[in-house]
């Protein structure tokens, strides 16, 4: 699949302010990147980090007075479909050193308040057939609702009122799934099907070997999801942290299919 992706952030500072982005589809082994262009106004600095685990960019602003930034790209995702249900769970004293971050808590993520609750719910099943339950379970119980939740609120949270967006979707699937000792972490992306069209959350865990995407709201499939980049939780993620004083403006964000 190949989509055509567009961005545009518009804020006002305060006073000068150092500013970090990540709004750029990563250059991955199975997303290629085309055309891509950044605009970030007139900012101060601007200077290139690796993000977290090396996947994908984080951009060091300082700007003063006002944000204007603008990303357009053209990524062509040539993702195999796999069927991680029928993948098994890696046995604790496997994982790979890289993984076990993505076992413990994090600030939106409190998996070990939902240990009692993933062994009577889920059970019955493991691994990829786990994680599927875990997914199935929080589509047929969720409701998608803009503006439901706002920047503190975390999984148990969500979990609670049993409503959200992507990221509130995306935390209860990571808590959930490190509640059952299976690796898991948040990826922000570009989908197609999202609605509203914005940033979008989905969930990887780690089965048979490997990471694999999984979506709890049901809009976007890993074959049309462009990965900007992980981590353990929205903090992680956020494709705009600003350290000090921001006014939002303006955002939006198109992806269409080409």
């Amino acid at each position: 699949m190949k989509l055509e992706i567009s961005a545009s952030l518009a804020y006002r500072l305060r006073d000068p302010v150092d500013l970090m982005l990540q709004i750029e589809a990563a250059a991955l082994p199975d997303q290629r990147i085309g055309g891509a262009t950044l605009d970030v106004g007139t900012c101060t600095n601007f200077a290139r980090i690796a993000a977290q685990d090396g996947i994908g960019e984080r951009i060091w602003l300082s700007c003063a007075d006002r944000l204007d930034a603008r990303y357009s790209a053209t990524v062509e995702i040539v993702r195999a479909a796999n069927d991680w249900r029928g993948l098994p769970q890696v046995p604790m004293h496997r994982l790979p050193a890289e993984t076990v971050q993505y076992l413990n808590e994090s600030r939106y993520c409190p998996s070990n308040k939902f240990l009692s609750f993933v062994t009577d719910e889920f059970g019955g099943v493991e691994g990829g057939a786990k994680i599927g339950a875990m997914r199935d379970w929080i589509e047929t119980h969720f409701t998608y609702a803009a503006g439901s939740s706002d920047a503190d609120t975390g999984a148990l949270d969500s979990f609670v009122e049993r409503r959200g967006v992507c990221r509130d979707y995306a935390h209860v699937m990571v808590t959930l799934a490190r509640a059952a000792a299976i690796p898991a972490r948040v990826a922000s992306g570009y989908a197609p099907d999202v609605a509203p069209q914005d940033f979008h959350a989905v969930v990887e865990v780690y089965l048979g070997g490997s990471w694999h995407l999984v979506d709890a709201t049901g809009m976007a499939d890993a074959g049309d999801i462009a990965v900007i980049g992980v981590g353990r939780d929205a903090a992680d993620i956020s494709f705009l942290t600003a350290y000090g004083e921001i006014e939002l403006i303006e955002q939006q964000v198109t992806v269409e299919v080409v």
